[in-house]
């Protein structure tokens, strides 16, 4: 398991625990229970509102631990951004994720299994953010010199707790990644500070009955 690990020397920013926005989830898990099966020997994967018994192939499980090994370390997985400048390079990292994230879905498009559904509950998450990130209010006014803070307070603020809560959904998808991939990993959540039971209020309502094929 990855433990946080702080962006710069600056000092610490608190978070305050706000859900300022929720993810909608709705189609990603559909496509997730659509590829689940029930036979002798599936893996159950606790999943935000329900939970799905998958049995991954050969092909899954190697993507699956593609995915853990190259995103577990990324930068905004495991860093607590402090000032702007670490707020940009978190950006730039999820950028980088999505790439990868977008690769796999590539190398699984002859897969009928469940793991393109949790690629995609991993995009999903990250267009979403970016969306609300883009609408937040910008400071237009001239940066000085070394200046590490050129947003207004309260949107920092807001940054720090919508990338909170992105983290941690990042954080259980790739630990349901991990546990597709037959990997000896806390399946519950790969970075330490997000492991646990899938917070429902980061995730608009979802009728499990209406996910079943």
């Amino acid at each position: 398991m990855l433990r946080t690990r702080r962006c710069c020397d600056s000092f610490a920013v608190m978070r305050s625990g706000a859900n300022l926005f929720q993810f909608e989830i709705e189609p990603a898990l559909r496509d997730l229970a659509g590829g689940a099966e029930s036979r002798p020997g599936a893996k159950a994967l606790a999943l935000p509102f329900l939970t799905v018994h998958v049995h991954p192939s050969a092909k899954e499980r190697d993507v699956a631990a593609e995915i853990v090994l190259r995103l577990g370390d990324k930068r905004v997985l495991n860093a607590q951004e402090c000032c702007d400048g670490c707020i940009d390079s978190a950006l730039s990292s999820l950028q980088e994720i999505r790439v990868r994230l977008v690769d796999a879905r590539v190398a699984l498009a002859s897969e009928r299994g469940a793991l393109s559904g949790l690629v995609e509950l991993m995009l999903t998450a990250i267009r979403q953010f970016l969306t609300f990130e883009q609408r937040l209010p910008r400071n237009n006014a001239p940066r000085q010199p070394g200046d590490e803070f050129y947003r207004d307070n309260e949107v920092r603020q807001t940054y720090f707790d919508t990338l909170e809560q992105l983290r941690g959904h990042l954080s259980r998808c790739l630990g349901a990644a991990a546990a597709m991939a037959g990997m000896n990993l806390p399946s519950d959540g790969l970075i330490a500070a997000y492991a646990g039971p899938w917070p429902s209020e980061a995730y608009v309502p979802v009728d499990p009955a209406s996910l079943v094929p």
